[in-house]
């Protein structure tokens, strides 16, 4: 068992079980249920329900990065909403919140608000001052592998061998983390399924994640395949068109069990209840399965 440190002096177990994250989206635009929560008290009753299901994590994000491409969210319009949501959260429940944020004045609001983890999707790249913020709360850091600039994550020609730039990407980041005092126990990482990489490597970073977790032994691994673009393709009629994202529950869950046999160790979901039946069950055969 390994302990993964986050704000507040807390540890969260890694490897007793899988741990769930729930998806808070306080947005608009995002692709999977854009709008749905965008009301503050919707938002609060979405999360409740998250947690009354068994979310160990609300993942509370303001900016959404739809395939597509997304609109560019000020820090103010960010800020404006995700704090009250965050705030209301930390106050209420002992789950742990954290902020999907690749911007480091949101990342400290944040944190000051009652977060206790920092999701970053471009895992530094963008505002490498976030590693400063989290070195100063102790908060837990989520270094997602992506590739592009903001407002354009998507649609990029592949790289050859995406399991070696994925290794390669985040051993930088994290040489980046630590070098501003992040603490290496309070590093998570992310391969960022859907975010510069094609369809075909998508699939065969799920399928090889287990040579990703032996190449950081020490660092829990999340990952999110939930109701992503990859899924649909797959689930195409004759025609090529892809069932809605809200139609992808199976296939989410699918994806998301083969994960988990293959060494991950947190899985970031929109179906939290639906998330918590699959992982028992994986769970369960798992700890059979291991050496």
């Amino acid at each position: 068992m390994r302990q993964w440190h986050i704000a507040g002096g807390r540890r969260l177990l890694i490897g007793e079980r899988t741990l769930i994250m729930g998806i808070l989206n306080v947005t608009p635009d995002s692709f999977s249920d854009g709008g749905e929560f965008f009301s503050r008290d919707k938002a609060i009753a979405h999360a409740e329900q998250m947690i009354a299901e068994g979310a160990d994590i609300v993942d509370v994000g303001g900016e959404s990065t739809r395939p597509g491409g997304a609109n560019i969210v000020s820090a103010a319009e960010e800020l404006d909403r995700v704090l009250p949501v965050i705030e209301q959260l930390a106050k209420r429940f002992d789950v742990p919140i954290s902020v999907d944020t690749t911007k480091a004045v949101v990342a400290h609001a944040a944190l000051e608000a009652g977060a206790a983890i920092v999701n970053d999707i471009s895992a530094l790249r963008f505002e490498p001052e976030i590693a400063d913020e989290v070195a100063k709360s102790g908060a837990g850091l989520v270094l997602m592998h992506s590739r592009g600039t903001p407002g354009a994550l998507h649609g990029l020609e592949p790289v050859a061998d995406i399991i070696q730039e994925v290794t390669s990407g985040l051993r930088s980041s994290i040489k980046i983390a630590e070098g501003r005092g992040v603490k290496r126990e309070s590093i998570g990482i992310d391969p960022g399924i859907g975010f510069g990489k094609s369809q075909e490597q998508n699939i065969e970073l799920i399928a090889k994640l287990d040579q990703l977790v032996a190449a950081f032994p020490d660092l829990p691994v999340l990952i999110g395949t939930s109701r992503k673009s990859f899924l649909g393709r797959i689930l195409a009629d004759k025609n090529g068109n892809p069932p809605p994202s809200e139609e992808r529950l199976h296939a989410t869950m699918a994806s998301t069990v083969i994960a988990i046999l293959k060494g991950a160790h947190i899985v970031r979901v929109h179906d939290v209840r639906a998330a918590i039946e699959a992982v028992r069950v994986t769970d369960a055969i798992n700890v059979v399965a291991r050496p």
